[in-house]
Formats: C-alpha cells, structure tokens, sequence
C-alpha cells in the first residue's frame, strides 16, 4: 500500500470544535494540507474568519461556523449546517476545551494554595467539564446520527495525558475531566462500532496554545514542565499532525477505543 493511498483524507469532510487556534487549528492545517474539506467551529467569530481566510488563501475547502459548544442548540446549528453544506460527515475532531488553572505545586516544587482542593473554586469544576467534558456528550449526540446514516465515521477527541496520571502543576479539576473524557472514548468506541464509527483520542502532553491565557509561550512557564519531559521540550500544535492524519486516515481502519500519546516521554516520569 503506497503512503498517499494509506493516509488519503482527500475529500473526505472534517469538523473540528475549538478550531480557530491553537491545536484545533493545527488539526484543520494538516487536514487542508492533504485536501479534506472543512467546517470549523469555534465560539471566537473574529479569530474563526481569521481562520478560515488562512486557510481558504492556501488553497483550502472551508467553512466556518460560530458555536458554543456549552450550548446544545449553538453546537447542534453549526453541525447541521456544516452537514447541509457539504452532504456528508466523514470525521469530527471533538477538540475544544479549557484549562482548569494551576495544580497544587507550583514550579518550584512549592506547595500552591490556590490549587489545593478545599480551595478550588465550583465555578470553575462546572466551567472545566462543561466544556470539557459535557460537549463531547452533546457533540457525540448530534453527529452520531449523521454517522449512523452513512454507515461510517471517525469521531477522534483531544484528550491529556492527564487521563492517565495524577498530576501536580495542573489542576485537579482539568486532569479529573480528562480522565472522565478517556472513558467517554472507550466506552462509545464499545458502542458505536457495530454502526462502523471509531472513537479515538490524542492525548498531548503540554503544547503551546492559548489555552489558560497562553501562559505556556512564555519561557518561565514552560521550563517546569521541559524538566519533567525526556525529550527536553513541549509540544507545538504541529507536532500532533502525524496522529491527526492517522487516525483520520484508512491507515488506523483496525483501530478503536484507544489513544495515541504526543508527550515526548513525560508520562514516563522525569528523566536526565
């Protein structure tokens, strides 16, 4: 089987959520690259057309579609319309989360109050799984009829290594609803794949986005986590296009209910 037939996404019609920056961009950029047609979804309508006009001057089948994926009736709208559009749904990349804030060590290795579970804040574990967590249900509910239609589909999720770890510089409340999501996937993939749908996750390490207010472009921010990292560095959005394309891709056909690792080694434990 020649590379360019194994990991063909030409053609084939993708939705991402959260889609306007950061790792949900870097999904549409490597899908554009190889000729899929897209519907990005995003609830920041300035950043989305910035967006979607990149993308569409390189060459790319796009569309954009304002959505708060925390609301039923925004994000059922835009999958609707993305399907009106282009006919069919052939992969969804459910991508849009938020941080949760700091964990309860700060980078020093010094105790954070803040981050400590009597004093987080309710506020903020409704927002997190919110967003995290009850979209991928409302995102699952809405393009999973379409998919059942087609006979196909591939649902692939961002996911954290914090499905997987207990962590200390992120906050317990984002790893909890990670975990939550790891689950979803297997559980759903269990379900759905007599109707031919795969669900699958990527489960990135830390990456440099926006995400809590972009703190990890800065140099300070980011060395805590390089430390704990044997490769020595964090990951760019570019850096999880290879799992993206796979998984999107007749190449992972045989694959369901897992995920795929971009960390550089860090849920390994530190290294030298």
């Amino acid at each position: 089987m020649q590379a360019k037939k194994l990991f063909k996404v030409e053609d084939n019609v993708v939705a991402i959520t959260g889609a306007a920056s950061g790792i949900g961009l870097g999904y549409a950029q490597v899908m554009a690259a190889n000729g899929a047609k897209l519907a990005l979804i995003d609830i920041q309508e300035q950043t989305l057309t910035e967006a979607v006009q990149s993308l569409k001057a390189s060459g790319a089948q796009v569309q954009g579609f304002v959505a708060d994926v925390t609301q039923t009736e925004s994000l059922n709208a835009a999958f609707h319309a993305a399907v009106e559009n282009y006919g069919r749904l052939d992969v969804v990349f459910a991508n849009a989360g938020i941080s949760g804030g700091p964990g309860f060590l700060n980078g020093n290795g010094d105790r954070n109050p803040e981050g400590e579970v009597e004093n987080l804040s309710m506020e903020v574990w409704q927002r997190v799984f919110d967003t995290n967590v009850t979209s991928l249900f409302r995102t699952l509910q809405v393009v999973v009829p379409q998919m059942k239609k087609q006979g196909k589909g591939r649902i692939i999720v961002t996911s954290s290594i914090s499905a997987s770890m207990a962590e200390s510089l992120v906050s317990s409340i984002y790893a909890t609803s990670k975990s939550t999501v790891g689950h979803m996937v297997r559980q759903y993939a269990f379900e759905l794949a007599k109707y031919g749908i795969l669900v699958n996750a990527i489960s990135p390490g830390p990456v440099i986005t926006n995400i809590g207010g972009g703190r990890l472009k800065m140099t300070e921010s980011r060395r805590p986590f390089e430390k704990a990292t044997p490769l020595g560095r964090i990951a760019e959005p570019s850096d999880l296009y290879g799992a993206a394309l796979f998984l999107a891709s007749p190449a992972s056909s045989m694959i369901t209910g897992t995920q795929i690792v971009v960390d550089g080694g860090r849920i390994l434990g530190i290294a030298d």
